[in-house]
């Protein structure tokens, strides 16, 4: 098992502190967010803004507006829901240079509950123009994305989460935002997935292959924009896609593949995420099997294709 993507954000912060215009704003979850780790080596560029998001989106906005590079974090229920109108308004309107780096996203957020769990802020996020949304898969996959982000200008969403996820990549790996990434190929069937569900994905394609059902897996860590050549791509290859996400089925991954799909290669497919509703209390573990996101779900899901 590796480690959060959350704890992934505060590692790279010290390659983030050599860069002199790179500012990080926190709204009093510091130790939550890992934001705090940047505090120990420029803090002078730390800035705790107390639990006032939408104050901090506007903060962000105007050092963004004098060459700074702000990355402003806090959980993904305050950045996408809570300070929507000032991402909106202050940042992606102007198209300012704001990284909002959100962690505690999805229904891993566990025993916090349904009003902490964001199963809504990729749809959010991905309906503001201008804006890149990114949801890694695993911890190097969240540093190389950051590190992306740092280099990249204009607003970014980096979704993050609480949990663990098993490591999938290794220092070799090579993010590129807007491209997807082919990790297992077949014939039968795709299955493309996002965030913490991408090892769930391999781990039923390995099932699936035990079963006579070779399937390919893409993991897509930047929903927006979206890779469409390598959807339409795979899609044409098997003729059949399943989505999986940490998120709302409505307006998340699986709305952005099929909105691939049926412009570009309109073929059968099938979503996997939270159904319309809302999350409840619980260890993150126990909510993925409630709400059916795990690999013998993806498995049942692709045999009944």
């Amino acid at each position: 098992m590796g480690v959060a993507t959350r704890e992934a954000y505060g590692q790279i912060l010290k390659e983030l502190a050599e860069d002199k215009n790179v500012v990080v704003l926190e709204a009093d979850l510091g130790k939550a967010t890992k934001s705090i780790e940047f505090k120990k080596y420029a803090p002078e560029r730390y800035i705790e803004l107390g639990i006032a998001e939408c104050n901090m989106m506007g903060t962000a906005a105007g050092l963004a507006t004098c060459g700074k590079i702000p990355f402003a974090s806090t959980f993904a229920m305050f950045a996408a829901g809570r300070a929507f109108e000032q991402i909106r308004n202050s940042i992606a309107y102007p198209n300012l240079n704001v990284k909002v780096v959100a962690t505690h996203a999805g229904i891993t957020v566990g025993e916090d509950g349904g009003s902490h769990q964001c199963n809504e802020d990729i749809s959010l996020m991905r309906t503001i123009p201008h804006m890149v949304v990114i949801n890694p898969s695993d911890a190097e996959e969240a540093r190389q994305a950051i590190l992306a982000a740092k280099e990249y200008y204009g607003p970014v969403y980096i979704r993050l989460g609480r949990s663990a996820t098993p490591d999938i990549h290794d220092e070799s790996y090579e993010f590129e935002i807007g491209k997807g990434e082919i990790l297992n190929e077949g014939n039968d069937v795709t299955i493309i997935a996002t965030g913490l569900m991408v090892a769930k994905a391999i781990q039923a394609a390995e099932t699936l292959k035990e079963q006579g059902i070779n399937a390919t897996v893409i993991n897509i860590s930047t929903i927006k924009p979206i890779d469409k050549d390598l959807i339409v791509e795979v899609a044409r290859k098997t003729g059949k896609v399943v989505t999986v996400e940490e998120h709302s089925i409505i307006g998340g991954l699986g709305s952005a593949v099929a909105e691939v799909l049926i412009e570009e290669c309109p073929v059968k497919m099938k979503r996997i995420g939270i159904n319309d509703e809302f999350g409840s209390s619980g260890s993150a573990e126990v909510l993925l099997e409630k709400y059916n996101l795990t690999a013998e779900h993806i498995v049942e899901i692709v045999k009944s294709f």
